[in-house]
């Protein structure tokens, strides 16, 4: 018996993203009794198990890995065939998916975010905001906005801006603790840790006349969001080490003071990701041309 309803697949595709069926049914809109329903209806078609299940998680068959790669390239074809259809109108039509860094998103991104729907009334926006970076191939996402080095090939980069990170603390707080002047100084003071990939960022780097530094900063907060680190920098919680582009509105406004002003940081490149190998929708390459002209102007300011 064939695939009576190929829309059915996305229960398949949804439930190996997610690991379970509840997943899959929250992404879909509908109940889990209905996903489970479907994976059952899809199984009895095909006469094949797709999925191993267990208490915990739903792990794929060899024969359910098989059918999914296939249904992905499906619906993508269908994408680039919807792409193409609403290109030849001038319209850019569809969900954009992006996954993005909480901090600068509230910093930055959110009024471009506005700024482009409403110039492509067509497209909407499924925002995933956060600082666990994820999966760009496997994950439900078009572009990922990611700082940092990249280590995976699989992706394809553009890179939006070159900051660098920048030690700061509010004038609250440097009104009870001295200025550090060197690293070494900062083994004195309240440093507040981010969280990059499940490990805590402990070791800051500085370099003064071409000579590198490190230092391993302590303090009693740590948090694996950005955006927290920085208000309990404003708050005058502690010290911290962030992109230059999350805290400029900061210390501008002297909510912030940037520190150590003669010592240097590591480049911390912005990029945005996309799986390679992957058709790319006119309303994504759109974004990413969005975005490319506004850390343009945004850096040259």
């Amino acid at each position: 018996m064939k695939i009576e309803n190929t829309s059915d697949l996305q229960v398949l595709v949804h439930t190996a993203r997610g690991g379970t069926l509840t997943a899959a049914a929250h992404a879909l809109g509908i109940t889990p009794a209905a996903a489970s329903a479907t994976l059952k209806r899809l199984e009895t078609q095909l006469g094949a198990r797709l999925f191993e299940r267990s208490t915990r998680a739903m792990r794929l068959t060899p024969q359910g890995q098989t059918l999914l790669d296939y249904a992905v390239r499906a619906f993508e074809l269908l994408d680039e065939g919807e792409s193409l259809v609403t290109a030849d109108r001038g319209e850019l039509v569809g969900t954009l998916r992006v996954a993005a860094p909480s901090d600068l998103t509230r910093s930055t991104l959110l009024p471009w975010f506005d700024e482009f729907l409403a110039l492509h009334s067509g497209v909407q926006l499924s925002l995933s905001v956060g600082d666990r970076p994820l999966d760009v191939m496997r994950d439900e996402v078009d572009v990922a906005l990611r700082y940092g080095a990249l280590a995976d090939s699989r992706l394809v980069a553009r890179p939006f801006a070159m900051t660098n990170p920048l030690l700061t603390a509010s004038p609250e707080y440097l009104s009870r603790h001295p200025a550090p002047k060197t690293p070494q100084d900062l083994v004195h003071h309240n440093c507040l840790i981010f969280n990059r990939g499940g490990r805590r960022h402990r070791v800051w780097r500085f370099a003064q006349n071409g000579q590198w530094t490190e230092v391993r900063v302590n303090g009693n907060r740590s948090v694996d969001d950005a955006s927290l680190a920085r208000e309990w920098a404003v708050a005058g919680y502690g010290i911290t080490l962030k992109s230059a582009l999350d805290v400029r509105e900061d210390v501008r406004s002297g909510r912030l003071i940037h520190l150590m002003t003669d010592w240097q940081t590591e480049p911390y490149p912005l990029h945005a990701l996309l799986p390679s190998g992957r058709f790319v929708p006119a309303r994504v390459r759109a974004f990413v041309d969005f975005l490319a002209l506004k850390f343009e102007a945004l850096t040259a300011r």
